[in-house]
């Protein structure tokens, strides 16, 4: 819950940001030289950019959770079985050790959604969150049932 609350702060923050620049860009336009109307419309094109990727970002978290929604209503959530340190921080060597075998349940059935949303976790507790993201956009794709690119690759293997 708290970090709902806490994106929810901050994509309004941003919002309130994205409605100040575009005013202000707004007011250069409207000074009406050759030279404020540029830096105007360059202004103007941030708070595009940042609606925009705000959207995006809010819709992918709120997918990602509707699949954890079902997969909890399943009973097919990952438990955390992670051994932590004293810091409570993941131990790398555990966390490696999950993700092996979500990795494998993955290359086993490349085509189930629930696997690639567990692989997604495993990358999220070994710190990997670029192919964490992939992993959880792969799922969100197949459960949605829409054709994707090819699956995320790189130092951890071929899923």
């Amino acid at each position: 819950m708290r970090a709902k609350i806490t994106y929810l702060i901050t994509a309004a923050v941003l919002v309130v940001y994205f409605v100040l620049v575009g005013s202000r860009g707004l007011l250069l336009i409207r000074q009406g030289t050759w030279l404020t109307v540029a830096f105007g419309a360059a202004v103007l094109v941030l708070p595009v950019i940042g609606v925009w990727f705000l959207w995006m970002n809010t819709r992918f978290v709120t997918r990602a959770n509707q699949l954890a929604a079902e997969l909890e209503a399943e009973g097919g959530l990952p438990v955390d079985e992670l051994e932590r340190d004293e810091y409570g921080r993941i131990r790398r060597d555990s966390a490696d050790e999950v993700f092996a075998r979500r990795k494998a349940e993955t290359e086993d059935e490349p085509g189930e959604w629930r696997n690639w949303f567990r692989l997604a976790v495993a990358y999220h507790d070994a710190r990997d969150t670029p192919r964490a993201r992939k992993a959880m956009q792969r799922a969100i794709a197949l459960h949605d049932k829409k054709p994707m690119g090819a699956p995320p690759s790189g130092s951890r293997g071929r899923v």
